[in-house]
């Protein structure tokens, strides 16, 4: 009888290759033999072999494959966040412990922090700390992230990878990345029509298509969505599309074309004072009034080409290239209209090794990761009584990248105790300049910042599988978050500020430690960590918005900080019978950021953190299909100001949702309630630099009491 060998990794069982290799990696990962042996002791043969499996879904495949990182990460099926309203991808990101989302006005300009990574930022900025990814693709550039391709419908899963638990996606910031990985025509064939709408004017439309045509797939979809706003001026439209075409040469090759397409334009609204907050939060102020301040993201487009190809039973080689453009509008009927143009290119290659190293079984991962600004460039003006335009300002950044090499190896010390190490080389070029200034030169400072540097971060971990139940693991690991091209200005509009800044990239060492559990009732994780950070990246309004002018707010190198927290998940199942099932999904981030030994701040707390973040779903399902849930968030106070005079107050929301899916999910409805209590409190704060116990204009108002309607029909 031949034997059948364990797989050297994970990857083993998830490489694309002939249809018998995948059968076998099926086999290995879901199968259950059965076999009846000879009872002829001296020559013992197998008898009967009865095999059974099930197919492995993508969402399925990641989680094995996550289950190998010693760290935190999950993965977010989409057909579960599906149960409910989909608006944005803060409907992706809840109940995954150590991730903070904060939203303004209900649009997409969701600010995602993940341990603490740029949460200083202002929703609706460029998002920084993390790296986002399509299908393994790189959206971030050497300029953040723009948020206006986040559309959580179309997806098939989310991967959540914090920290360096992202090394293999070439990630090497504190927050690590997020990936987003489409549906295609092999994992979401047949046609789909998706609608929901509700209160403060929100409706959304989707319809998807996919299928196969001999060796190729596809898959296309268009999306519409509108809100008028709880906060008055906070309407906000979005249309877009996308298109996911793959097509496969032979077992062993095939490639893959990812194509979106979005338009989103939101207006701003005011920050309130915490007392004017619970008095109206749907209230504004006239400077907001005048002002009309808004985002215009009018035409952003990710095009990206995926080839894989499996060289032989132990190598794979993927080559990836992605054309990023995010042109946009700010302010565009105010006095200090502004608009700015960034377009990237991201190539990347990754070689996957299994072999053995020192007679035991090995992987090895080498890969490269390149984001450049092919053009990148803001202009800022002045708009005259007459209603002309005066150019006052204009920076440029092409030419700006960064350049990632990453070698790393999983070593199975046995079968349960593996060993992970790895190191990651980044080049930091960041040429800067302020092309053009209609004021002179600040006294002191240059007009140009022309960077060039190289970091290394190494990677150490150790998983321990104990029992088929329980594993723990442990890591330790360095991060370099670099600073994004805009941050070198303090400003784009201020005709007062006219200076590029010296900025340095962020740096921070990690410790990790945690366990996961998983049994036929519980599935959970814990992890502690600690960062020790030096010249993190931390943003200050210094003057808020008025009438003629657009707020100040500039980026700054502190000295000495740290991040540590505690992320914990577990759900499980509490109760089952005859097909019915009642569940709870819980989720609690512990964060405590703080200064350490500041000259100005000393142990300070960073602003705008909740040490305490919880999140609960209990979730019934009845066997006919019908469904129901109760779930709370809830948040601790936390200061608004760098000074630790003002804190915006904790809250705690309640929600519920009531559904039926009809088998094979032909059909689905749902009702969504958020905030049944109609609780007033601040969905996200402006940050200052010392509030002196001042209850200042920094609070951003959430929605009131809200409920979406959604109907989901496939054929």
């Amino acid at each position: 009888m031949n034997e059948i060998a364990r797989p050297t990794s994970f990857r083993d069982g998830l490489f694309r290759g002939s249809p018998g290799k995948v059968a076998m990696a099926l086999l290995l990962a879901h199968g259950q033999l059965y076999a009846q042996e000879d009872k002829n002791e001296e020559n013992p043969t197998l008898g009967t072999v009865v095999v059974q499996h099930e197919r492995l879904t993508p969402a399925e495949q990641a989680r094995t494959r996550i289950e190998n990182i010693p760290g935190g990460a999950s993965v977010v099926d989409s057909a579960q966040v599906e149960l409910g309203k989909a608006a944005t991808v803060q409907d992706i990101l809840a109940y995954q412990p150590g991730v903070f989302v904060q939203s303004v006005g209900g649009n997409d300009a969701i600010k995602v922090s993940i341990r603490g990574s740029g949460i200083q930022s202002a929703p609706g900025n460029m998002t920084e700390g993390i790296k986002f990814l399509f299908d393994g693709l790189a959206l971030t550039g050497p300029g953040g992230t723009s948020y206006e391709l986040f559309e959580p419908l179309g997806l098939d899963h989310t991967e959540v990878l914090r920290g360096a638990n992202a090394f293999d996606y070439g990630a090497v910031t504190l927050g690590g990345a997020i990936n987003f990985v489409s549906a295609n025509g092999l994992n979401a064939p047949g046609t789909r029509v998706h609608v929901e709408g509700g209160k403060y004017g929100y409706r959304k439309a989707f319809a998807g298509t996919g299928g196969t045509l001999g060796d190729a797939d596809y898959h296309f979809s268009v999306k519409e969505s509108r809100r008028d706003g709880f906060q008055r001026q906070t309407f906000k439209r979005a249309e877009g599309l996308s298109a996911n075409l793959g097509y496969r040469f032979s077992p062993d090759l095939e490639s893959r074309l990812i194509l979106r397409y979005n338009e989103e334009f939101h207006e701003q609204s005011a920050p309130l004072t915490r007392a004017r907050l619970h008095h109206d939060p749907s209230d504004t102020t006239s400077a907001y009034r005048v002002s009309r301040s808004n985002v215009d993201k009018y035409g952003s487009f990710l095009a990206g080409l995926k080839t894989t190809w499996q060289i032989d039973d132990h190598s794979l080689l993927e080559v990836g290239l992605a054309y990023y453009k995010y042109p946009q509008k700010l302010n565009r009927y105010s006095t200090t209209p502004s608009t700015s143009d960034y377009r990237d290119l991201n190539p990347s290659i990754r070689y996957i090794r299994n072999d053995t190293l020192f007679g035991l079984p090995s992987e090895t991962i080498a890969s490269w990761y390149y984001t450049r600004h092919v053009k990148g460039e803001t202009d800022a003006y002045q708009r005259n009584a007459d209603g002309s335009l005066t150019h006052t300002k204009k920076s440029r950044y092409k030419g700006s990248y960064d350049n990632v090499f990453v070698l790393g190896n999983t070593l199975d010390l046995t079968r349960d105790l593996k060993l992970l190490t790895g190191l990651t080389a980044i080049q930091v070029r960041r040429d800067v300049e302020l092309a053009y200034s209609a004021a002179p030169i600040n006294s002191g400072y240059s007009d140009r910042v022309n960077y060039d540097n190289w970091s290394l971060a190494p990677r150490l971990g150790l998983s321990w599988q104990l029992n088929p139940t329980l594993q723990v693991f442990a890591n330790a690991s360095r991060s370099i978050n670099p600073v994004a091209t805009w941050g070198y200005s303090p400003s784009t509009f201020s005709t007062a500020v006219n200076f590029v800044k010296q900025l340095e990239e962020q740096k921070a060492n990690t410790l990790e430690v945690g366990l996961r559990v998983k049994t036929e009732r519980l599935d959970g994780s814990l992890v502690l960590y600690r960062s020790w950070l030096r010249d993190e990246l931390l943003t200050v309004e210094l003057s808020p918005t008025t009438e003629t002018s657009s707020a100040l707010v500039t980026t700054s190198n502190a000295d000495k900080t740290m991040h540590q927290g505690v992320e914990a998940g577990l759900a499980a199942t509490l109760w089952e019978h005859g097909g019915h099932r009642l569940s709870l999904r819980q989720a609690y981030t512990f964060s405590d950021f703080r200064f350490r030994g500041d000259d100005s701040f000393g142990s300070n707390y960073l602003p705008n953190v909740p040490r305490h973040i919880y999140q609960a779903e209990l979730h019934y399902q009845q066997a006919g299909g019908f469904y129901a849930s109760l779930n709370v968030q809830a948040r601790s106070d936390y200061y608004i100001d760098y000074a630790n005079t003002f804190k915006s107050n904790g809250y705690a929301l309640l929600g519920a949702r009531l559904g039926y899916q009809a088998p094979q999910r032909k059909w689905s409805v749902f009702l969504d309630g958020s905030n049944l209590t109609d609780r007033e409190y601040a969905s996200s704060t402006n940050v200052v630099y010392d509030a002196q116990g001042k209850d200042t204009a920094s609070f951003y108002p959430g929605d009131g009491i809200g409920v979406v309607a959604g109907l989901d029909f496939r054929f």
